[in-house]
């Protein structure tokens, strides 16, 4: 999976710090609970790991990353890389190739990503109430997501939440191919002091570093 590709699924995960689908009331309250939580802060940073696995194809990775959003802001950094919506413009940079790519915020672009955690958090999903797991003395309440989309590649969203935070702990998302990937909050940390340049793309440096800008 490509850096980009799996910037795509962190920002899944970050949006589904908000996403829940149209079924269970029991489900539909709980998650309302962890939005309008989320809501409240004025800037949320996450550190995560990253698990990849699939058993019949025999591949199994593992790695870190953070992410720190404000409003439509965020900056994530993961396997190397770095994006940065700066609310205008999204930012891909990827050293090892020593490329940078500047797209233009679309709002009819159908990716996922961070920004948009507080726009689709009321369509897409069929949901379900499913298991209660005891995870240090936590409790773990975990809803079941299914895409309404039959043609999506994903089967299966396992979304836990602490009970007592009302913050995100656990996403697990199986694949139609059973590929099996998930992200495990370390930790979750609400309106941190921020450097006012933190969302703010110094595009000189890279020019003088002679990285190759793309611009989509």
């Amino acid at each position: 999976m490509t850096p980009k590709k799996h910037i795509l699924f962190i920002g899944l995960f970050v949006l589904s710090l908000m996403t829940f689908g149209q079924n269970s009331p029991k489900a539909k309250a709980l998650l309302d609970d962890v939005y309008n939580k989320a809501s409240s802060y004025d800037n949320i940073h996450i550190d995560f790991t990253y698990a990849l696995e699939n058993t019949e194809a025999n591949i199994k990775q593992e790695s870190s990353g953070n992410v720190t959003l404000s409003g439509d802001k965020y900056l994530l950094d993961y396997l190397g890389a770095q994006q940065l919506n700066d609310g205008k413009k999204v930012y891909t940079v990827v050293p090892e190739n020593e490329e940078v790519t500047i797209e233009d915020i679309s709002e009819d672009d159908n990716n996922i990503t961070p920004s948009k955690m507080l726009t689709f958090y009321r369509t897409g999903h069929n949901y379900a109430w499913d298991i209660l797991q005891n995870v240090g003395g936590r409790k773990i309440q975990y809803v079941k997501l299914t895409p309404i989309d039959s043609n999506t590649e994903i089967k299966t969203i396992l979304l836990g939440v602490d009970t007592q935070t009302k913050h995100i702990y656990k996403l697990i998302q199986t694949g139609q191919n059973n590929t099996k990937t998930t992200i495990t909050v370390n930790s979750f940390k609400t309106n941190q002091p921020l450097s006012s340049k933190l969302f703010t793309f110094d595009g000189k440096k890279y020019e003088d570093e002679g990285y190759y800008i793309i611009r989509n």
